[in-house]
């Protein structure tokens, strides 16, 4: 598999990260099977590992762990803080207060001394950006964390964030982790250009978008609301909203695509993220080992012009087909109180 250097740290990365989040009750609880799907993707060429704090609650970070021991040197570890980790509304968040404590905590869970990559996992507009960034820094100087990234971040709070490191005398940002698919590119307008032009390794998730590009949908009928991630993110894949409805139009055009090219759907998928210029890694997060063996077999499938421009034909660039799925709403619009007082 190849690799590429994340964001000017001069850490060789694998074009493919695996995603840990599906390790634990939210996906898989199997601890064996998941140390056995860990270590099928390191002997697969993927040297890069990406988990946070909040997944399973901690569960996730402590499969990890156990995956790693006698690994750990070879493989490029990715953590990440902010949302909630109990009842305390001090439990969350990107001040100085939690992030020291739950840097301690996935240490803990994952059985290592150190980082290679911390990232926030969202934007929190009650800390000031200066205050966050020191703490950081302050984690890469004591050796605990070997650079800091940050996940979701608007253009404009990634351009912030870099003016901050550089007048504060911070240590950089040197990452953003957002989602990035086929149906879902509004990165593409301004994240993207605002990463490449501070430097700024991407590492991006959802490549299958929540499932829509793995080939399992192809009809209104397909889609349970009744169980799983359906049910509970009903925003996403119920068929009556618009957006929804614009994606199996999508999917009819893009299956004859895949069909061309004599691959599967969800190999186009991750082709398509791959291909720009602006990521770094595409994450990975399968549930299962068959789900593995599936993206890993899609490493070499490089798209073309043609193909790439069908794709735009198919789903404009810069364009989301369903807005509702948005992972973070800036708090000028989610606050009724910032906009009518």
């Amino acid at each position: 598999m190849r690799r590429r250097i994340l964001g000017g740290t001069g850490i060789s990365v694998s074009e493919y990260a695996f995603g840990a989040m599906m390790l634990g009750a939210w996906g898989n609880p199997d601890h064996e099977e998941g140390v056995r799907m860990l270590h099928a993707a390191l002997d697969g060429g993927i040297n890069f590992v990406d988990t946070a704090d909040m997944y399973s609650d901690g569960e996730s970070e402590r499969i990890v762990g156990k995956a790693l021991k006698g690994r750990r040197d070879d493989v490029v570890l990715a953590s990440k803080a902010h949302f909630p980790m109990g009842p305390d509304e001090n439990h969350s968040g990107n001040s100085r207060r939690w992030l020291v404590r739950a840097l301690e905590g996935s240490l803990r869970r994952l059985d290592t001394d150190y980082l290679d990559l911390y990232q926030i996992h969202r934007p929190d507009h009650t800390t000031d950006i200066d205050e966050t960034l020191s703490v950081l820094s302050d984690f890469v100087r004591a050796g605990k964390v070997r650079a800091i990234g940050h996940s979701v971040f608007p253009a404009e709070q990634i351009v912030e964030a870099q003016w901050v490191a550089e007048r504060r005398g911070h240590v950089r940002f040197r990452s953003e982790q957002p989602p990035y698919s086929i149906f879902n590119r509004a990165i593409e307008g301004a994240v993207l250009p605002a990463a490449q032009r501070y430097g700024l390794g991407v590492l991006t998730w959802s490549p299958l978008a929540s499932g829509w590009l793995s080939g399992r949908y192809t009809e209104p009928s397909d889609v349970d609301l009744t169980r799983g991630r359906q049910s509970i993110q009903p925003h996403k894949f119920d068929p009556a909203l618009p957006g929804n409805a614009a994606k199996f139009a999508a999917l009819a055009s893009l299956r004859k695509l895949a069909a061309d090219l004599g691959r599967p759907m969800s190999h186009l998928a991750l082709a398509f993220v791959r291909a720009h210029p602006g990521v770094t890694s595409a994450i990975i997060g399968p549930r299962t080992p068959s789900q593995l063996t599936d993206l890993l077999a899609s490493a070499d499938l490089d798209l073309d012009e043609a193909a790439l421009d069908r794709i735009d034909e198919i789903v404009a660039p810069g364009t989301d087909l369903n807005r509702l799925e948005s992972d973070y709403v800036p708090p000028a619009l989610a606050d009724k109180s910032l906009r009518r007082h």
